[in-house]
């Protein structure tokens, strides 16, 4: 009896193995399994036999896949770690008194990026705004001191400088050539982490986000969703052949850190910023001289055009580029150098491009008519000259430059010259801080860098010097000139 049980067992499961194996053949027909050592494709539907073949998926791109490492491998060492302290005025009710003044030192760092092999490093402004001492460390741990060349608060773009030769650097890519969709690499040095690396997609372009609200800037950013957080700021934005396609600036959040969407200054504009800094020592900014507004479904209805593509010219400055190119308040800008334009965005960056003097192309409607304008770029004083900068006196220590309208507003000041990029020399020596503001000099008013130049001229062997930090405190220095 129990043989007869146990043959019985056997018997089934033979016949229910049979019935699993020949299901597995039916249901798998062409399709292919794999796992960490080998490949099997499964021909249940032909005569031949089962194919099994060994595959070393190490060494294999999967179609399909993306793969950074190379890119990650090549970039990183050109991506440093920017520190920078400067001291702060600080107010106590010791200083109120005895008419001293304070100051704590403060402490921060950001990213930037090695564009020529003998040194020249981009980062952004607000990562060296205030700084007084820069430490640049290299991605192997390499410290340098980095010296300003300049700066441009317009783009948060600034140039630095280190003393050493062949070293990895990145070349540049084409930003106008990047596509929403593609793949590009966020490298620098987040939470003081060096070397990070992160990934993600171009989710839009040309965008501008005001993130440096209330001041004359120019956004037109490449946005990503690649996680950048507080000290990526500067690094590099590079694409999947390991080209520099941007430089990381801002973020969009409501909690100071990484939410889903970062920004980039498009390297095109980059390029062009780095250059300036190079051979003038300020920007060479170009200006049509117009004021613009987007156009939309709603807007359009409301000024009674019937084009919601291009920017609506809103008013011209006199004497400007595009009065004298003809172009009226009322028309529509709908490209430049047959590129076409669908944003003051769009044609901001354009234009950004260009240095003054330079001749550029515009598509303007009027009306019902469709007309090809050229329009020679302007500088900010009307004219189509180069500037070299004066506005940095090495003796001084510092560069000198003009204070924005709104700052003048809250400040209800009429005129003076700022102090940036403060380093050791007599402004320093004399206890003056980034930030400050120049009014008088001499019992005489400071309007231009030009002033203040011809009042050290005059003055001998000493000047005295008077204004107001952007905190509204004021400030008196005598500074010797020997």
């Amino acid at each position: 009896m129990k043989t007869k049980t146990w043959l019985v067992g056997l018997l089934s499961g033979i016949i229910g193995g049979g019935i699993v194996l020949a299901g597995t053949f039916f249901f798998t027909s062409n399709k292919v399994v794999e796992n960490n050592d080998i490949q099997l494709t499964y021909n249940a539907n032909k005569s031949d036999d089962v194919e099994v073949t060994n595959v070393s998926l190490g060494n294999v791109r999967v179609a399909g896949s993306t793969d950074f490492c190379d890119a990650a491998e090549k970039c990183m060492p050109a991506v440093v770690h920017i520190k920078t302290s400067y001291n702060q005025p600080t107010y106590t009710l010791y200083d109120f008194i005895f008419g001293t003044q304070s100051a704590m030192q403060v402490s921060s760092s950001g990213s930037g990026v090695i564009v020529s092999s003998d040194g020249y490093i981009v980062t952004n402004n607000h990562v060296i705004e205030n700084a007084e001492i820069i430490e640049v460390v290299m991605n192997n741990k390499k410290s340098y001191t980095g010296k300003i060349i300049g700066r441009d608060a317009t783009t948060d773009l600034a140039l630095l400088k280190i003393e050493e030769s062949d070293l990895p650097y990145l070349t540049y890519g084409n930003s106008d050539d990047l596509r929403i969709g593609e793949w590009v690499l966020a490298i620098g040095n987040p939470f003081n982490l060096t070397s990070t690396v992160t990934a993600g997609i171009v989710s839009a372009k040309a965008r501008n986000i005001d993130a440096n609200s209330g001041n004359q800037v120019i956004e037109s950013y490449i946005q990503t969703d690649a996680a950048v957080n507080p000290g990526s700021s500067g690094g590099a934005l590079v694409n999947a052949n390991g080209e520099l396609v941007g430089i990381n600036s801002a973020i969009a959040s409501q909690t100071g850190s990484y939410v889903g969407y970062s920004f980039a200054i498009p390297v095109n504009m980059v390029r062009k910023i780095v250059a300036d800094l190079v051979e003038f020592g300020s920007v060479q900014r170009a200006y049509m001289g117009i004021e613009m507004i987007d156009l939309d479904a709603q807007i359009a209805k409301k000024l009674n055009v019937d084009e919601v593509s291009g920017v609506y010219v809103s008013k011209l400055v006199s004497g400007g580029a595009a009065e004298k190119a003809g172009i009226r308040s009322g028309d529509i800008i709908l490209g430049i150098n047959d590129s076409k334009i669908n944003s003051a965005t769009e044609l901001l960056e354009a234009v950004s491009l260009y240095r003054p003097g330079a001749n550029v192309t515009l598509d303007v409607k009027s009306g019902s008519s469709t007309r090809k304008v050229d329009l020679t770029l302007q500088n900010r004083y009307g004219s189509v000259e180069l500037l070299k900068s004066s506005e940095r006196m090495e003796a001084l220590g510092a560069r000198l430059e003009p204070v924005n309208d709104q700052l003048k507003s809250r400040l209800r000041i009429r005129n003076g010259v700022q102090v940036t990029d403060l380093v050791a020399g007599k402004l320093a020596t004399s206890g003056i801080q980034n930030g400050f503001i120049i009014v008088r000099a001499n019992n005489k008013n400071i309007n231009s860098v030009q002033d203040l130049e011809n009042a050290i001229k005059s003055s001998g062997n000493a000047i005295f010097l008077e204004g107001i930090y952007p905190n509204g405190m004021t400030g008196y220095y005598a500074l010797k000139l020997d």
